[in-house]
């Protein structure tokens, strides 16, 4: 029976070995960050799948040939980006520029501070540069830096000062 606990590696030995469960549980955890890295690319749902559905049928055929299952991760995080930056390619598309959404101007009586916050925080962070904005909504969803340099293509050293350069153009912006 598969644990929440087992390790990524531990996972991909069993799952080597055809247990089902382990395959279950390795897709579980690692597909929310496989999405949103398609997501981070300015894929669309369908194409966004598509490429979740592309890293995973290459783990299957791959799995067996590689080295560090520990690794597992990052390998799917890159493999993520790479079939995403792939796919952007060959439609022909540039990343798309998304306008800053103007912060709703409600009422007193209509909603809480809290909201409000949280309201200004969301249009501050569109505000952001592209891989400011791309960096931390992963953040949220990489087990480790390690994975999040693999799923943004950047150095594992440069993940912690990038990060707290993101943060504090996002804490200017926030009034």
């Amino acid at each position: 029976m598969a644990h929440w606990d087992d390790s990524t590696d531990e996972l991909v030995v069993r799952a080597r070995g055809g247990d089902g469960a382990a395959w279950a549980r390795l897709v579980e955890r690692h597909s929310g960050l496989l999405w949103s890295i398609a997501r981070s690319h300015g894929l669309n749902d369908a194409d966004s799948g598509d490429v979740v559905q592309t890293t995973w049928l290459r783990l299957v055929e791959r799995i067996d040939g590689l080295r560090d299952p520990a690794a597992t991760a990052c390998w799917l995080a890159t493999t993520a980006r790479n079939e995403s930056l792939r796919l952007v390619r060959r439609r022909g598309r540039d990343l798309p520029v998304v306008p800053a959404p103007r912060a709703p101007e409600p009422g007193p009586d209509e909603v809480v501070l809290s909201r409000e916050q949280v309201g200004l925080v969301g249009a501050a962070l569109d505000a952001l540069p592209r891989r400011c904005r791309t960096l931390l909504r992963l953040f949220a969803l990489a087990p480790s830096q390690a994975e999040l340099a693999a799923a943004l293509g950047i150095p594992v050293g440069s993940v912690g000062p990038t990060r707290a350069r993101c943060l504090d153009a996002l804490r200017r912006l926030v009034p």
